[in-house]
Order: C-alpha cells, then sequence, then structure tokens
C-alpha cells in the first residue's frame, strides 16, 4: 500500500507540472499585451520606452518564457504566487480570499450531490419498475442534458425575479449572516449539484442492479436477512466501486463548473477571478487558479484509488 501511495503521489505531482507548463505556454499564447489592459491608450502614448520597460520589470515580462516559467516555479515552493497585472497586488492575497468562496460551494455541492444521487439510484434499484424508479430515472436523465449556466439563468428568472424568493446574485460568509448566506447559495449550490446528482442516480442504480443479481445476494435472501441487512453489508458496499470513481471525477467537474456559476451568480470566487483573468490576460491569476483547482482533482483520485480497497478487500496494491 506506501509504495502504491508513493507512486500515484509521484504520479499526481508530474501531473500537475504538465497542467502548468501547458497553462503557461497557452495563456500566453492568445493575442495582445497585457499592459495594455493594466493602462488605458492615454497611458500608453504618453510613456516613454524606458517606463514601459520599467513597467515590463515590475511584471517579469521582459524575461524569456522559461526564464519567467522557472521564476513562477520558484516562487510556489516559497507561498509567492506572483504579482496581478490587472489588480496590481499580490495573487496569493487574492486567492486567500476567493478560494474559501469556491471551497464552500463545492463542498455543499459535493456532499449534497453524493447523498441525494447514492440515495435516489439505491431507491429506484430496490423499486425497480415502480413509478417511483420511473419518475427518478426520468428526472435523471433530464438532469444530464441541462447545461448548469442555463439552469442558472432560469432559476434567477423563477425564483428571484418572478417569485421574489432569493436574492438575485452575491455572497454572503455565512459567519457573518448565516440566513442571508443560505438563501443565497440555494442556486448556485443547486447548479453545481444538479448534474453530478442525476449521473450517480443513473450509476448507483445500474451498479445496485448488477449487484442484487448476484448468487451471494440470493443466498442472503434465502436465508431470511431482513432487506435492510442485505443492503447495507452486501450490496451497497459492492456496489460502489463504480460509483466512488465517478465521484472523485464529480470533484473536477464541480470546481470546474465553478468558472460558469460564479460568472452566472456574480459570486466571487476563484472561478469567477480565473474568468476575468483569462479576459485581462492576468496570466499569473490563471496559473495559480489552474495550480488549485489540478491539485484537488490529483487529491482527490489519489482518495478514491485508495477507498477501492476499503471497499473490496480483493484488491490488492503490491
Amino acid at each position: 500500500m506506501t509504495s502504491y501511495i508513493i507512486r500515484r503521489i509521484l504520479m499526481g505531482v508530474i501531473i500537475i507540472f504538465l497542467v502548468t507548463v501547458m497553462v503557461f505556454l497557452f495563456i500566453r499564447l492568445l493575442p495582445g499585451d497585457p499592459l495594455t489592459i493594466y493602462l488605458n491608450k492615454t497611458d500608453m502614448q504618453q510613456l516613454t520606452e524606458e517606463q514601459l520597460f520599467e513597467l515590463r520589470v515590475k511584471f517579469g515580462l521582459e524575461k524569456t518564457l522559461p526564464a519567467q516559467y522557472i521564476d513562477w516555479l520558484g516562487g510556489l515552493f516559497t507561498g509567492d504566487f506572483g504579482r496581478s497585472i490587472y489588480y496590481d497586488i499580490d495573487v496569493g492575497l487574492l486567492v486567500r480570499e476567493r478560494l474559501p468562496v469556491t471551497l464552500y460551494l463545492g463542498a455543499l455541492a459535493f456532499i449534497i450531490s453524493g447523498v441525494l444521487g447514492l440515495s435516489f439510484g439505491v431507491i429506484c434499484a430496490l423499486r425497480r419498475g415502480t413509478w417511483i424508479d420511473t419518475l427518478v430515472t426520468l428526472l435523471a436523465n433530464i438532469g444530464i442534458t441541462m447545461p448548469s449556466f442555463w439552469v442558472g439563468i432560469i432559476l434567477i428568472y423563477l425564483l428571484a425575479v418572478k417569485a421574489g424568493w432569493l436574492p438575485v446574485s452575491g455572497f454572503t460568509s455565512p459567519f457573518t449572516d448565516f440566513w442571508k448566506s443560505t438563501r443565497q447559495i440555494i442556486m448556485p449550490v443547486t447548479c453545481l449539484a444538479l448534474f453530478p446528482i442525476a449521473s450517480l442516480t443513473r450509476l448507483t442504480r445500474s451498479s445496485m442492479l448488477e449487484v442484487i443479481q448476484q448468487d451471494y445476494i440470493r443466498t442472503a435472501w434465502s436465508k431470511g436477512l431482513r432487506e435492510r441487512l442485505i443492503i447495507s453489508r452486501h450490496t451497497i458496499k459492492n456496489a460502489l466501486i463504480p460509483v466512488v470513481t465517478v465521484i472523485g471525477l464529480q470533484v473536477a467537474f464541480i470546481f470546474g463548473g465553478s468558472v460558469l456559476i460564479e460568472t452566472v451568480f456574480n459570486i466571487n470566487g476563484i472561478g469567477r477571478l480565473m474568468t476575468q483573468a483569462v479576459q485581462n490576460q492576468d496570466y499569473l491569476i490563471v496559473q495559480a487558479g489552474t495550480l488549485i483547482i489540478a491539485i484537488m482533482v490529483v487529491l482527490s483520485n489519489l482518495t478514491v484509488d485508495i477507498s477501492y480497497g476499503w471497499l473490496d478487500p480483493r484488491i490488492r496494491y503490491d
């Protein structure tokens, strides 16, 4: 197990490294000069070549691409994410301000999608062919096809504009005003959790139906064991292997989807910060945000791989 974890960690480090290289190169292939966004047209005309060069030195843009990448990579080991070109402040400060918001929304969406998706899938499998199975399966199929940003716009129109039940946008810390925060996060968390709930429901149902047909489950039924005991001890645990794999992938979907959802609901999280950074060609913010998301995805996949051995003792890592 230890050697397996070490190999997975090394593989994760390689993946993160490749991600940083690709993002570093691709963002710099975009046309335009980030200084033209930092300075308006009048300022660009008034500044001399020496002053423009000083600004490039300030943001590290005068160096070659390999030198810029090495400087940025070296700064990461000391906690220095660099200086934002657009905001002209430390990127680490922006990340510390915005990251808790994205983590809060993402964690809520992850927990809700996991609980509801697994519950709906189990219920559909146990009540196969009934109206409950038909209804939930139909809703799950619809949920998979609906884009999250479109659902967000519809919810804003129905629940905020027309009904007036919820605020249109914004975010308030639950430590500042819990009730206001709860009302503000209902729609964005719903949008983030919709697709994971639908996909987990379908996969859990299929996996449960496959396990229920196994001989050892029939034997448990024939022994007269209670339904709750059969489901909890024998069925669910063996059906979770493919489901846990998808749950790990949902982390990437949820935190990747925050880029759109935070923009739709005007929430100042990492996702919206990265969207604005791409528009403003603020290289270092895009690199920092992508690095954080990549680390979360790698850690979630590592957790999923390790959990296989607990779910199925037949799986060995040697």
